[in-house]
């Protein structure tokens, strides 16, 4: 298993310089920031994942003017209300991604997240206070709770929003393989503990959010 000095050095001999790998690198969102999000945005942003999932990334982002109106701004209290047969209409929408089982998720995951701002406040005060440390688990909640959420979409959604979060994309997945910190791509609970328990070593070691040391990590993959 290398540590963050390895990664480090690596980082700087590949990029060149201090100044060029910090260029490359993601910054989190702070804990007040995630909790002055409101509701609306969480479920937007949200759903754009689950959209975006399988499909070019230009084309949902160009739709989605026409998502907010369909989906009222994604206002959870207002979406949640929306029944199989608004969902039908909205099939015969041509502004929009006509895919009924991704259209069928926004409400159900209005409902989650109504569930949340119930426990928690807001959606905001549950992700803020979620410890980087324990991320995966904030993966499962969604994954288990929500709709469509499965895969890499809870933590590249959690990416968008920016909470702090590393992601196992290929080429993250190539270097903890090649470290031997896993066998195959992490998708069982011991596999995912043993991703997080090195992203916690690299984490104490460097100071570094888990989005800079992911990028970093991908960075080494087939060199």
């Amino acid at each position: 298993m290398r540590d963050y000095r390895w990664l480090h050095e690596f980082c700087l001999n590949r990029f060149g310089s201090a100044a060029a790998l910090e260029a490359r690198l993601p910054q989190p969102r702070s804990s007040e920031e995630l909790r002055n999000i409101t509701d609306d945005r969480y479920l937007s942003t949200l759903a754009l994942r689950v959209f975006r999932a399988g499909l070019k990334h230009s084309l949902v982002d160009a739709k989605w003017p026409a998502f907010e109106e369909a989906f009222f701004g994604f206002d959870p209290d207002k979406v949640v209300l929306m029944g199989g047969e608004h969902i039908e209409r909205l099939m015969q929408d041509a502004r929009l991604i006509r895919h009924l089982g991704k259209l069928r998720s926004v409400p159900r995951n209005a409902q989650m997240l109504l569930d949340i701002r119930a426990e928690h406040g807001s959606v905001g005060n549950l992700i803020a206070d979620w410890p980087v440390t324990e991320i995966t688990g904030l993966w499962r909640r969604l994954s288990k709770h929500g709709n469509q959420l499965g895969g890499l979409s809870a933590p590249r959604f959690l990416r968008m929003i920016g909470k702090d979060t590393f992601v196992v994309t290929d080429d993250v997945a190539a270097a903890l393989k090649a470290q031997k910190i896993v066998e195959k791509t992490p998708t069982s609970q011991r596999d995912l503990a043993a991703t997080q328990a090195y992203f916690n070593v690299l984490h104490e070691q460097s100071g570094r959010p888990m989005c800079q040391l992911s990028v970093m990590l991908a960075s080494t993959s087939n060199h």
